[in-house]
């Protein structure tokens, strides 16, 4: 299991004032965790560095645009 007391959450400055959002720490070495802002105790998806780097490639590509 990924230890996650180090980490530093931070939310996109496009989350605007909702609640609505997801929190990103990727000030952990080799990974990047992502969380759900209501819940920041619960669970929390644990991505490679790598892996994440591809996922916000293909979104800023528009790799997932029209997919429901």
């Amino acid at each position: 299991m990924t230890d996650l007391s180090n980490a530093i959450w931070r939310k996109s400055s496009q989350s605007g004032s909702g609640n609505n959002c997801v929190e990103v720490a990727d000030n952990l070495r080799g990974v990047v965790a992502v969380r759900d802002s209501k819940n920041p105790h619960g669970p929390a998806l644990i991505f490679s560095s790598n892996g994440w780097r591809a996922f916000v490639g293909g979104l800023k590509s528009g790799e997932f645009d029209g997919l429901n």
